[in-house]
């Protein structure tokens, strides 16, 4: 099984931080092909910032579709919150899973509300909207902001900090179950284990939880409906331009 994972933005580094999570949680055999947008934001924090790579990671995989050397069976798409989810399903014949869905249903199983834990308070009406339009929004207890930028998230004393308040401000609000509210926390293992100890709550990583969903809806021969919201576009050359 191959699955593409998208960065959600043009950071390099990132990418293959979500790569390398992607690939611990992902099954023996399935190859996981990490994907950077060739233009867009460096980190995405705010309604321009989606916008734009939404674009960008449309664009990518538009691309990459086209001239794949070897076929691949799903997409998970690494931007929590951001836009762009719905026209890929569009877009592709494949499977297509957002880490902010995933994370969001895998955490309904593991408590009646969940409560997600992100960077900046500029980040938390998207991804409040992103639940809301996947279903997921009346279980969220809370979706708090750390205060820290998405290229300051590393494992040290004052991230630490910020999201152990974080995390207590959303267990106060509610929540059973907290959720890793941005694709480069994947790689803060070591933090997420911290948190889940300090304050007895599962803790839920969208990139893991979205590729073994990718996983298990690739095996049962699943793939996104046709009927209705995600009809394949007749002519896609009316999207991008007789050129494009």
């Amino acid at each position: 099984m191959r699955i593409l994972v998208t960065n959600c933005n043009t950071t390099v580094a990132m990418t293959r931080e979500i790569a390398a999570g992607a690939r611990a949680a992902a099954s023996a055999g399935t190859v996981i092909v990490p994907l950077t947008p060739a233009w867009g934001p460096e980190s995405a924090e705010g309604w321009l910032d989606s916008y734009l790579s939404a674009a960008a990671v449309l664009d990518t995989l538009r691309v990459h579709d086209a001239a794949a050397p070897e076929p691949y069976h799903a997409v998970v798409m690494a931007g929590f919150g951001e836009h762009g989810r719905e026209g890929v399903r569009e877009l592709l014949d494949v499977p297509v899973v957002d880490i902010t869905e995933a994370a969001a249903h895998l955490a309904c199983l593991l408590g009646r509300r969940y409560g997600v834990i992100t960077t900046l308070e500029r980040s938390r009406p998207l991804i409040e909207d992103s639940l809301r339009t996947a279903g997921v929004a009346a279980n969220c207890a809370a979706v708090v902001a750390t205060g820290l930028g998405v290229l300051e998230l590393d494992e040290g004393p004052a991230t630490t900090a910020a999201f152990l308040d974080a995390a207590r401000r959303a267990r106060d609000a509610g929540a059973e179950v907290l959720v890793l509210g941005c694709a480069g926390m994947t790689g803060l293992k070591e933090l997420r284990d911290h948190v889940a100890t300090e304050l007895g709550l599962p803790v839920v990583d969208g990139v893991a939880a979205a590729v073994q969903l990718a996983e298990s809806v690739v095996r049962l021969g699943l793939r996104t409906s046709r009927s209705g919201s995600y009809a394949a576009l007749r002519d896609k050359r009316r999207v991008w331009g007789a050129t494009g």
